[in-house]
């Protein structure tokens, strides 16, 4: 017997995706760089990226992450500075309204501390609305606290977000019970089969039993004429 295990990904730290996104149209980006690092975090620029454009590619926005952990020389610079630093930048950095520009700044005397801002293109806020920018936030705040490498916790951030933000979610539960439908399904079909083949070969073995003891009876036990009648059919091959 094969048992079948199904294991639903937890994700109900990750806001849901509520929406059916339309991705921006091709041609929309005037692609550039994708990252700015000032705190030397990034070893393996392959494995950055490659999240980071998963992520374009399905949204059509191509995301920018500008690590730092000083704005204007400011180590806690409040929202308006960090606001008019980003607007600023985003000017310098690209030429189009489709582009996302994740600033994410370290706190370099406090352990586990970091903050997050973010400036979307008018085009990208078509794809990426608030419910869209707190699946990708929520994502780097799981995979921040992973023993893994900065280049791989915005690789797994921002691939995963790009999937999500792009479908609806749907219950892992409703998952969990197609899956196990099908099974039971499978199952089903195979139980009835069995049981056909198993009535069938019955029969079969019923009805050569049931020849073997004709053919070992031996003709004189019937009557005369019942005899004389099984040879016959026996000589011109009818039984």
């Amino acid at each position: 017997m094969v048992i079948v295990f199904f294991i639903a990904c937890d994700d109900s730290d990750i806001t849901k995706s509520t929406l059916k996104r339309e991705p921006l149209p091709r041609g929309a980006v005037v692609e550039t760089g994708y990252y700015t690092d000032n705190i030397d975090w990034i070893g393996n620029r392959t494995v950055l990226t490659n999240g980071m454009k998963s992520f374009y590619k399905r949204t059509g926005v191509q995301p920018y992450l500008y690590l730092t952990d000083e704005i204007n020389g400011s180590l806690n610079p409040t929202n308006a500075e960090v606001e008019a630093f980003a607007n600023e930048l985003y000017d310098t950095l690209f030429r189009d309204e489709a582009h996302l520009l994740l600033i994410f700044f370290d706190y370099r005397y406090e352990n586990d501390s970091y903050h997050t801002w973010y400036l979307c293109g008018v085009q990208a806020k078509t794809v990426l609305d608030t419910e869209a920018m707190d699946i990708l936030l929520d994502y780097i705040d799981r995979y921040y606290y992973y023993d893994v490498s900065a280049e791989t916790l915005f690789n797994w951030s921002f691939d995963e977000a790009g999937k999500r933000i792009m479908s609806v979610t749907t219950s892992p539960w409703v998952t969990a019970l197609i899956v196990l439908g099908v099974i039971l399904g499978v199952v089903t079909i195979i139980v009835i089969a069995f049981a056909w083949w198993m009535i069938r070969k019955s029969q079969k073995n019923k009805e050569a039993e049931q020849m073997q003891r004709i053919l070992s009876t031996p003709l004189e036990t019937f009557g005369s004429d019942e005899a004389a009648e099984r040879a016959k059919k026996y000589e011109s091959g009818d039984w």
